[in-house]
């Protein structure tokens, strides 16, 4: 999801909004929509909202957009995206951009930062076989178009180990490389957060890296922070975003990896990696 780098409703620029500033200007500004981006699943339209003269660079998904889906409910991916920035933020993950649910031109749908990358930072690659280098992490042996062998790999690295874990905890059924984005600032930020929550396991995604690693520190201590928050404020905003079944499902999962006390495992009955994989 490239952009303008830091505009001014961009919270990474200097002197300019911090994210709850960027969130009042995606809420309560003028959206005004500058091209569709045709090849998102769903319809997917690059904006600008404006408030008070300050513009902040936005993606607009509106829900009459939305491509039914055989096993999530139909209407239902905006908020969703909504729920996994509220999630983000109160685990103190941080790395799902801001992302707020209005009407535009379409109807009402899911307005989210529109995140600048930078083209020198690779997180998630598909490789040859003869590469080796210890600050990454092979997750998968494939074939390329051409049928010879690739690797499927991403760096090991601690910001995309939170995203690897808040994953986990939204169920996330589709983080696919192209999903993952290092910025200008040095942060790395989620997008595409859709189809989750689901009340059934299926999380697909390339991050697999840390398979069945005990949590770190900070996890446990993101996963209790997350725990406590669901009875108050957050939980309550979750409730309008979610099914009753989907945040009881949510609970579960965070129970079980702090009872685990580990990173999960792929499983047999769902396929790991989403396809395509970048």
């Amino acid at each position: 999801m490239p952009t303008d780098p830091l505009r001014e409703g961009s919270p990474r620029s200097e002197g300019g909004l911090d994210e709850a500033g960027v969130e009042d200007v995606l809420t309560n500004g003028s959206l005004e929509l500058e091209g569709r981006l045709v090849l998102a699943s769903n319809a997917s339209f690059l904006g600008r909202v404006t408030l008070e003269g300050v513009s902040v660079d936005c993606v607009y998904k509106p829900v009459s957009g939305e491509r039914p889906l055989w096993d999530f409910p139909e209407g239902t991916l905006a908020a969703r995206e909504r729920a996994a920035r509220v999630v983000s933020e109160a685990g103190g993950w941080h790395v799902v951009p801001p992302t707020i649910l209005r009407d535009g031109r379409f109807g009402t749908g899911m307005v989210q930062q529109w995140i600048d990358i930078d083209p020198d930072e690779v997180l998630v690659d598909v490789v040859g076989t003869g590469f080796d280098d210890q600050a990454w992490i092979a997750v998968l042996e494939a074939e390329d178009h051409a049928g010879r062998p690739v690797l499927l790999a991403h760096a090991d690295d601690e910001r995309l180990r939170d995203l690897a874990l808040m994953d986990v905890v939204i169920n996330n059924a589709d983080r696919k490389g192209g999903h993952v984005l290092p910025d200008c600032a040095g942060r790395v930020w989620g997008c595409d957060h859709g189809v989750t929550f689901h009340r059934d396991s299926k999380l697909r995604t390339v991050l697999w890296g840390w398979a069945a690693e005990p949590l770190r520190v900070r996890d446990v201590d993101a996963l209790l922070r997350l725990q406590s928050c669901l009875d108050g404020a957050t939980g309550k905003e979750l409730r309008t975003l979610l099914s009753t079944g989907e945040l009881a499902a949510l609970r579960r999962r965070i129970t079980r990896l702090l009872e685990t006390g580990e990173m999960p495992s792929p499983r047999g009955s769902w396929p790991a990696i989403p396809w395509p994989a970048i």
